[in-house]
């Protein structure tokens, strides 16, 4: 009876979501937003559905799998990739907004202990939305759109150490005195260094030889990697650490092999399936009574991580040298609580450091702030203009004013690469009257140049989309990069755009010729001839 009773729950659960997602898609609003709807609609609204032991299992163990994806994601490449501008504006971040959050919360009449979970809680945003949203968009690999994610890294990982930081909270007893608290902050650093440590040598010397004889099979290195999983979840616990830390870990692990993208790939339908039933079941636990009790609160909370957060995003990813969109959209884009402000409420909760009000109250703050961010998101371009119009956002630059972006450009050239050739070619196309927009991964490279800039990487789509390339009358490459060159030379012969590289190595120019390339620089002084006399031949004058 109790096997039907659990098969009939999750039926309802399923099919409420299902439901949800449907009315939820036209009017394009989050998913965690739907699933914690229909969680309201079961639990409090009617009390269809009742939470069940079973059913919380069940959804703690999508946590521990969102941990676990998340983990995955952490490859040393991505790490050294998120770059300086990601750590440091996600530091910096976190630790604002946990104390203006706690700031607010002693305002609001809050305690000190609770004060502070929120605003350590609140000071996170929503890797699931943000993910979602930018892969819809195609935006993944935009400048915003990879600050973005260098930035929910560096929060992912802050995570991590808050979750084995309340682990080590809740093995100290009941009584929370600093004695207990001290030795339960102990023995859980010391069990995290333990599982990094088996971590550490299970991806240097046992997951490259199994995941190598198991990579033969799709199937089983699917299988292989989720009980690689569970038994870290199982040695947490054994060390007094949540199962989420041990999720985690597994991931990071795991994601220093060949295999991460396929076991990313094969991972995210499964986290999905499991997270709609952790937000369902978020939703039926909900006591109506304490959000009824909290929600001005709730409306002060959401209004304060709709305005503070992207801000501070903004002005920390600016002074790195991004221009005023790519921060604003980037701070715009986290601009709401997370999933992982529930998790840490709810393991809070569990160690009797905050009440039921407290979880209600990040819930509802959460539910309010993600459904207003998904619309401020979709409106992302009217807000920028109206912005850039009112001359708001020369705050994030100082006194200086961006030119004009290359989505507004028309009938320009796009100079990519500004080592000594670059700079050279920026000049001299800038002296005979041209409009020039350039290209450099570096801000240092951008900051002083007479001409409009934009950061990126050219092997990006999107990159050469805010490039306005396919309006350029002439695309230059001045990389000494193959593969960057050869790629950007397809992209612009396809585009029907004539391009000029340099070919810094004679044995490149029939590749490069077969690619499409208009002109060729085989040197330096070559190279500005041969676009000069380019130019005039279309249109430009010489």
């Amino acid at each position: 009876m109790t096997d039907l009773q659990l098969i009939a729950d999750l039926g309802i659960i399923l099919t409420a979501a299902a439901l949800l997602l449907l009315v939820a898609r036209p009017l394009r609003v989050p998913s965690i937003v739907a699933y914690i709807v229909a969680g309201l609609v079961l639990g409090p609204a009617t009390g269809v559905i009742h939470a069940t032991e079973t059913v919380e299992l069940i959804s703690e163990v999508g946590i521990a799998l969102l941990l676990f994806l998340v983990g995955l994601e952490l490859s040393i490449e991505k790490i050294r990739a998120v770059g300086k501008a990601a750590v440091v504006a996600g530091l910096a971040q976190v630790s604002a907004s946990t104390i203006l959050g706690t700031m607010l919360g002693l305002v609001l009449g809050l305690g000190l202990m609770e004060a502070s979970f929120i605003g350590l809680a609140l000071s996170f945003s929503s890797t699931v939305v943000v993910v979602k949203l930018l892969e819809r968009e195609d935006e993944l690999g935009t400048l915003h759109g990879r600050l973005a994610v260098g930035i929910l890294l560096v929060q992912d990982i802050v995570v991590a150490v808050a979750l084995t930081l309340l682990a080590g909270l809740g093995a100290s007893g009941e009584e929370l005195g600093p004695a207990m608290v001290a030795e339960g902050l102990l023995r859980a650093s010391l069990g995290m260094a333990a599982l990094v440590a088996i971590a550490v040598i299970g991806a240097r010397w046992i997951l490259p030889r199994a995941m190598d004889w198991m990579g033969r099979s799709l199937e089983g290195l699917f299988i292989w990697s989720l009980t690689w999983c569970f038994a870290f979840i199982l040695l947490a616990e054994l060390l007094g650490l949540s199962v989420e830390i041990g999720a985690f870990v597994a991931g990071v692990s795991l994601a220093q092999l060949t295999y991460n993208h396929e076991l990313v790939r094969r991972v995210n339908p499964l986290v999905d399936f499991f997270l709609a039933i952790f937000f369902v079941s978020l939703g039926v636990h909900l006591d109506a009574a304490a959000a009824f009790r909290v929600w001005p609160l709730a409306l002060a909370l959401t209004a304060f991580i709709l305005l503070t957060k992207p801000v501070l995003i903004a002005m920390l990813v600016s002074r790195f040298g991004y221009g005023s969109q790519p921060s604003f959209l980037a701070g715009l884009l986290l601009g709401q609580g997370s999933e992982f402000s529930f998790i840490m409420v709810a393991l809070g909760a569990g160690v009797g450091l905050v009440g039921n009000d407290v979880v209600a109250l990040v819930a509802v703050t959460g539910l309010l702030s993600i459904g207003v961010s998904a619309g401020l998101i979709q409106a992302r371009a009217r807000i920028f203009r109206v912005l850039r119009g009112a001359g708001l956002l020369r705050l994030l630059r100082g006194l200086r004013e961006e030119g004009p972006v290359g989505t507004e450009l028309a009938g320009h050239i796009v100079v990519v690469g500004m080592n000594t050739l670059g700079r050279r070619l920026v000049d001299g196309f800038m002296e005979r009257g041209e409009l020039v927009l350039a290209v450099d991964t570096d801000p240092r490279k951008l900051a002083d140049l007479p001409c409009p800039t934009l950061l990126g990487n050219t092997d990006h789509p999107a990159v050469l989309e805010e490039a306005g390339m396919a309006r350029a009358k002439l695309v230059v490459s001045a990389l000494q990069i193959e593969d960057a060159n050869a790629l950007l030379t397809h992209r612009a012969s396809r585009l029907g755009v004539p391009v000029s590289v340099h070919a810094f190595d004679p044995s490149l120019v029939p590749e490069l010729e077969a690619l499409g390339a208009t002109y060729l620089m085989v040197s330096k002084y070559d190279g500005i001839r041969q676009v000069a006399e380019a130019l005039g031949r279309v249109g430009v004058r010489a």
